[in-house]
């Protein structure tokens, strides 16, 4: 029997188990990069946690949005940026929790997209991001005409929009996604977009993991430009993780990351993502907020945006 939308809303609002104490800070948390499903041939497959082994704890729709809202509250996550490549699944935990979801398009071949849809959406009030916008899985580069309309797009909408820059998962191109290349999630790629579209509101999605220098030159080159670390706060090695956090933490960028889980079918990726973050002892208690809540609602003004230095002086804050 399905979960109803009253007890899904209940499951987000309870409070959270005393038998698992939460590893979140007291600041609420908005989480950049969660995906819904309407299917997935992982739930058929029961395919196990890919890092701890653990067993599956959702293996249908509503049970995978059920788990999700619970390790939402269970880590003090108050808003979560929502996508999938089903839009209906994703208005669907919309409606089960309107105050804590952002809705988001996501899709891989730009070429498909109706852009007079997403026109429409955004102007009846329901789509408030573009992403996770995976086109790398199929083979086209961040720079690749086939993206302009996309870009041109986000920009018209003043909608922010979450690009995929990450190699995949490992041995991509032999268990299903024969098109990625790691090349094409070079960040340096994305330099003549933001010439064209200097008002485009853009996060890299997984931070552009593993281009850690190049990511450096493009956050430096253009402020507009935020990352999410979603994924690689849970899939990478914990040692592996914090290198990367912590280069672009610095080199003066620790109010451009936005936290992001990328639970996919997995809900308790969100309690290792949010452990991950907690665990950066680099991190002073300002920078993990910032991280964890403050730089997302400035980058979806929620917050009023930092003022940014005089022009012409150097400045690493948000525009």
């Amino acid at each position: 029997m399905g979960t109803s939308l009253a007890a899904l809303t209940a499951i987000l609002l309870a409070p959270p188990p005393t038998s698992r104490p939460s590893p979140a800070p007291s600041v609420g948390i908005i989480d950049m990069h969660v995906h819904a499903y309407a299917s997935d041939e992982r739930w058929t497959a029961r395919i196990g946690n890919p890092v701890t082994g653990q067993a599956m704890v959702a293996t249908d729709e509503n049970a995978h949005r059920a788990a999700t809202f619970a390790a939402m509250k269970r880590t003090h996550i108050v808003k979560a940026v929502v996508s999938g490549d089903d839009y209906d699944a994703v208005l669907r935990w919309k409606q089960a929790a309107p105050d804590h979801v952002f809705v988001s398009y996501g899709f891989d071949d730009p070429t498909r997209v109706d852009l007079d849809f997403l026109r429409k959406e955004k102007a009846v009030g329901r789509l408030d991001v573009i992403g996770e916008v995976g086109s790398q899985y199929e083979g086209i580069a961040p720079n690749d005409p086939r993206m302009e309309p996309i870009y041109a797009l986000a920009e018209e909408l003043d909608v922010p929009l979450g690009l995929h820059l990450h190699p995949g998962p490992p041995g991509a191109t032999s268990i299903g996604y024969p098109k990625i290349r790691p090349s094409l999630g070079d960040p340096l790629l994305l330099e003549d977009v933001l010439v064209r579209h200097p008002r485009l509101r853009l996060y890299i999605m997984h931070a552009g993991w593993p281009f850690l220098e190049n990511l450096i030159a493009l956050l430096n080159a253009y402020p507009q430009v935020y990352v999410d670390v979603a994924v690689i706060d849970w899939t990478k090695p914990r040692k592996e993780f914090h290198r990367y956090l912590r280069g672009l933490v610095e080199a003066g960028y620790s109010r451009r990351i936005l936290f992001g889980s990328d639970q996919m079918v997995w809900p308790e990726a969100i309690d290792m993502s949010v452990a991950a973050i907690q665990s950066a002892d680099y991190l002073s208690p300002k920078q993990k907020s910032d991280i964890f809540y403050h730089n997302a609602a400035r980058f979806l003004r929620l917050e009023p945006a930092t003022p940014v230095a005089p022009k012409g002086a150097m400045e690493t804050l948000p525009r």
